[in-house]
């Protein structure tokens, strides 16, 4: 129905035209006999056109969607039927005579008519008869004047929800100027103003490509000025083509904590990937998980997952299976303490690199009743998992540690810092090269103060937060993962890879932007302290006192060389670790002997 109505639309058009090209020809006073010839002549051009349109594809279009693209098909295909007219009559030699000045009247009524009509019709279905005026929707503010906010403006155009009434942007170049009819008002430090005299409630921040200083400063001024804020998706979101601009989401902790996108060499970390076998220990976990997703792009031969939580690898292989349907990977259930099973895998599979990911890291959980199976899992599986790798000619080995490794107050910090020294001991100068990679916490994983958080808010406060002056270094999953891959891909064996955490943050503040995230004012969601817990710090370091860290090429990677261990302290280690069980008390006093830099904190009050 759609079709046949633009093409009775154009018939109509090409008849119309082709009439009031002889009268404006004539000056509306036709003579009789150039009367006749327009008759006998239209009956030959209409058709013509018509099929020329036809060919060109103009009624595959909508014309809600009516675009410049679509104005130039028309123009040509107009232009195309013009020329297409004499040659038509002097092949046929019908002898009709058509004035020279009708020839180029024609086209030009013809694109106002179909060109005009479309656009008219499109602008009638966006914004009703009233063109730019739109009395209706809640007021909004876009933050920046660039492609993405010019694209985001369109669409809100379109709907009867929102009524854009300015852009804010700091490039004074644009103060002034209008896009899509409506005017940049001014700077973003004009915001409150703004809000107040347009009645403003909700604002999008349209900057995707801006650094995240920017976009945290935006964020800020919107909290200030007592907003609901916005935003549209990352610049790699928009430019993987992922998501569009206008799925617009709320602004989340990323946003304010957020940092610059990661720069990967994915030429080398093609080398090390692509077309390789890769095995990922604790693959359901935070970071492992992750990490399958980020090695999943650059198409490993096979990606083998190995898990001990039934329920954690059955996720991450229904994700898999929808989001790489080509890949072939393969989920094992099994715990990296096992030696045969780990020796089983790793002979079936032979990986060409390993990133273990494996540990138990829930600090007061290992602090108390579990002290030794911390030790157990994340030093004897991790020393497992690496003479494993060596045995079966592993080429790369990456250990993801913590920055609770440094200057330890808790066993699970211990155990990461005795992981790290297990990987250093059994680095040789050919063979398996150990790669450890050291980082703060991730927003949203496992355990994580973030989901605490939020269940707390959910469930109306309190927020519980130990101390007023604790903080900590974070990064999102996936630039942490990312970080991972780049420093397994530029490690020669035996370093320790510090990652540029930026600047540490207070965990009230974080506490205090959630609530106010989630629509709360620290009134309605309390905030209370309730004191260091076992073994927690108040502040994480990511060097010990007598490491040094030199640069790398790489920006947000710096590389550490700590205290190195011969085979006579790994051996009895191991002994040590071969033991059944061990209570709480004398896992602590032993770590002082096996780790001289850890000082428990026996403080806390044990929650």
């Amino acid at each position: 129905m759609r079709v046949a109505l633009a093409v009775l639309h154009d018939f109509v058009a090409v008849m119309a035209a082709w009439t009031l090209a002889y009268l404006l020809r004539f000056n509306f006073d036709l003579p009789d006999d150039f009367e006749a010839e327009l008759l006998r002549t239209m009956i030959w051009v209409a058709p013509l056109q018509m099929l020329i349109f036809w060919r060109f594809g103009l009624y595959r279009g909508i014309w809600r969607y009516a675009s410049t693209a679509d104005l130039r098909h028309i123009i040509l295909a107009i232009f195309m039927s013009a020329a297409a007219i004499p040659l038509l009559f002097w092949m046929l030699r019908l002898g009709l005579v058509i004035p020279r000045a009708v020839l180029v009247i024609n086209p030009l009524l013809l694109i106002l008519m179909m060109g005009g009509s479309r656009f008219i019709y499109r602008m009638w279905k966006e914004q009703g008869l009233y063109g730019d005026i739109k009395l209706r929707g809640e007021p909004v503010l876009i933050l920046g004047a660039g492609d993405a906010a010019v694209s985001l403006a369109k669409e809100l155009n379109k709907s009867n929800d929102w009524r854009l009434v300015g852009y804010l942007d700091d490039n004074r170049e644009q103060h002034g100027l209008t896009l899509n009819g409506v005017r940049v008002l001014g700077p973003l430090d004009d915001m409150p103003y703004w809000t107040e005299r347009m009645g403003v409630s909700q604002v999008i921040i349209a900057m995707p490509s801006s650094s995240h200083q920017q976009r945290k400063r935006a964020i800020q001024l919107c909290n200030a000025a007592k907003v609901n804020v916005l935003t549209v998706p990352s610049f790699d979101d928009l430019m993987s083509g992922r998501v569009a601009v206008t799925k617009l989401r709320p602004i989340e902790l990323d946003d304010l904590l957020g940092r610059d996108p990661v720069q990967l060499d994915d030429a080398g970390l093609h080398g090390l990937l692509t077309g390789r076998v890769v095995l990922v220990t604790g693959a359901g976990g935070s970071i492992g998980s992750e990490l399958c997703r980020q090695i999943a792009r650059f198409a490993p031969a096979q990606l083998v997952l190995f898990e001990l939580c039934e329920f954690a690898l059955y996720t991450i292989e229904q994700e898999l299976s929808r989001s790489f349907p080509d890949l072939d990977f393969v989920c094992l259930v099994g715990d990296v303490r096992d030696a045969a099973r780990v020796d089983e895998v790793m002979g079936m599979y032979c990986p060409a690199a390993v990133f273990h990911a494996a540990a138990y890291k829930h600090v007061p959980m290992m602090e108390q009743h579990n002290a030794w199976q911390a030790i157990r899992n994340n030093v004897r599986g991790t020393w497992t998992v690496a003479r494993a790798s060596q045995r079966h000619g592993v080429g790369k080995f990456v250990l993801i540690s913590t920055d609770k490794a440094v200057n330890p107050t808790n066993v699970m910090g211990a155990s990461k810092r005795l992981a790290e020294m297990v990987c250093q001991g059994l680095q040789r100068e050919d063979g398996t090269r150990f790669v450890m990679v050291r980082f703060g916490n991730v927003l949203g994983s496992t355990g994580s103060v973030i989901p605490r958080f939020r269940e707390q808010i959910a469930e109306g406060g309190p927020v519980t937060v130990t101390h007023p002056e604790i903080t900590r270094y974070f990064m999102s999953i996936p630039e942490a993962a990312q970080l991972v891959l780049q420093a397994g891909l530029m490690g020669e064996g035996g370093e320790i890879f510090v990652l540029d955490m930026g600047e540490p943050v207070k965990i009230v503040d974080l506490a205090k932007d959630l609530i106010r995230l989630s629509g709360f004012n620290e009134e309605e969601i309390k905030i209370e302290f309730t004191g260091l817990r076992l073994g927690e710090k108040l502040y994480e370091e990511l060097l010990a006192d007598n490491e040094h860290t030199l640069p790398t090429p790489h920006p947000k990677l710096r590389v550490a060389r700590a205290q190195r261990v011969d085979d006579i302290w790994l051996g009895a280690l191991l002994e040590w670790t071969d033991s059944v069980t061990m209570p709480d008390k004398e896992v602590r006093t032993a770590l002082k002997k096996w780790v001289p830099e850890y000082h428990p904190n026996e403080g806390g009050n044990g929650a």
